[in-house]
């Protein structure tokens, strides 16, 4: 990624994109403007493959079939067969980018289809295998009302909104961008190897359930993706874990997802912003061997319930108010489980979050180390620490309930809220 992000400034986070939609095997959309790079992009994103076969073209209305599959066969044609010569057009190509592709017209829309996603090109009376590998298209204006060219749009898993640059660091650097040709860094045996490996990953049911939940909050604000796109998803997310070495799916491999959501760029914060609850919620249930809080949760929501009896309890006795004997006992016993059990849960949780806040300080390196895809670990550290506050707060409860019950402080723990 290094070799590109020197060369195009202010596209680190479209580089994860693009090298995770080409590990698998999965094509990208980029919406923006003329003179952004695009195409630039996407032929040195295949130099890392080395001499592949490449296409790209700039499609209008008027493009012919011709243009992009290649011409009939004069030779063919005198024996009524109608084939293409297909060398050095799309169908032969590993690599390809379509620029403006959705002024695609319909006498090129199903052979596109065909070779988008089974990877396969209709010449003639033939079903010939295309060795497409990737393919990335660009254009300046999205789809609509047009049945066939949705299903086009479909087809890209992955999109992306690309923009002038902004910054005057990333434009002074522009001017000074490497010119040399990139070294060959990757293959397709690469590519093989991970799809292999991919295969044997495991989607854990904790995260097919956290899919759900996305498609269940994006269907309620009226975002609905096929099945094939939720499926894809999945296999993005197993093609992650099997860059990292993981024989499951977590919640790391899931990073790039919200590019994955989106029909209209504008609809990306609130997607966006959907995901990261969800992703929070799965970091937190995948964190819990190191800070369980459901578990100090419900414990502490379980005597909060009993904390009006077992305070009534305490009262008359002493005030010396009168007990009904069975009563007496129970409440009794139970108070002595109270004070057992949240003593307990105070020493353990604290010693969890003093561990934590020392883990914290390392969080920005161990973050980096779980996905190549994260961008900017320090701000995915935070998410952490909003994991310490939660805790934090279950164990002010405690130390309030415990001080409400037997009016004292728990003893032994001493926590400093100030960090």
């Amino acid at each position: 990624m290094g070799h590109l992000e020197k060369r195009f400034m202010e596209r680190e986070e479209l580089i994860r994109v693009l090298l995770l939609a080409i590990m698998s095997g999965e094509h990208v959309l980029l919406v923006g403007p003329p003179g952004s790079a695009k195409s630039q992009l996407a032929r040195a994103a295949a130099e890392l493959f080395g001499n592949e076969p490449y296409y790209d073209y700039l499609l209008t209305r008027f493009t012919t079939p011709d243009e992009l599959f290649g011409p009939v066969s004069l030779q063919k044609l005198k024996n009524d067969e109608y084939v293409r010569l297909t060398d050095g057009y799309l169908p032969s190509a590993r690599f390809a980018f379509l620029d403006e592709i959705f002024k695609a017209n319909s006498a090129i829309l199903n052979a596109l289809l065909s070779v988008l996603n089974e990877r396969v090109f209709f010449n003639g009376r033939q079903k010939q295998q295309s060795p497409l590998l990737f393919l990335m298209a660009a254009s300046n204006e999205l789809p609509e009302d047009n049945e066939q060219l949705a299903a086009l749009y479909d087809r890209f898993l992955f999109r992306f909104e690309v923009e002038y640059v902004k910054q005057i660091s990333s434009f002074e650097l522009m001017f000074q961008a490497p010119t040399t040709p990139l070294p060959t860094l990757l293959s397709t045996e690469l590519v093989k190897q991970l799809k292999s490996q991919a295969a044997e990953v495991q989607l854990p049911d904790a995260l097919v359930y956290m899919l759900f939940q996305l498609k269940t909050a994006l269907e309620e604000k009226e975002y609905v993706l096929s099945d094939r796109r939720y499926h894809k998803i999945g296999h993005s997310w197993k093609i992650s874990a099997a860059i990292h070495g993981r024989s499951a799916v977590n919640v790391w491999d899931t990073v790039l997802t919200p590019h994955m959501l989106w029909d209209f760029p504008e609809d990306l914060a609130e997607l966006k912003a959907i995901f990261d609850s969800l992703f929070q919620d799965m970091l937190k249930r995948e964190m819990e061997q190191e800070l369980p809080l459901l578990q100090y949760n419900l414990t502490v929501k379980k005597w909060l319930e009993k904390e009006d009896e077992l305070h009534a309890f305490q009262f008359k006795k002493e005030i010396g108010g009168a007990l009904n004997k069975d009563a007496s006992e129970r409440l009794k016993v139970t108070l002595e489980d109270c004070r057992i059990e949240l003593e307990e849960t105070a020493r353990s949780l604290r010693g969890k979050l003093v561990s934590w806040q020392e883990k914290e300080k390392k969080l920005p390196e161990w973050i980096a180390s779980q996905s190549i895809f994260l961008q900017h670990p320090e701000q995915y550290a935070v998410k952490f620490t909003h994991l310490r506050i939660q805790g934090e707060r279950i164990l002010q409860s405690i130390q309030g309930l415990y001080r409400t019950l037997f009016d004292r402080e728990v003893p032994g723990i001493i926590y400093d809220y100030t960090l």
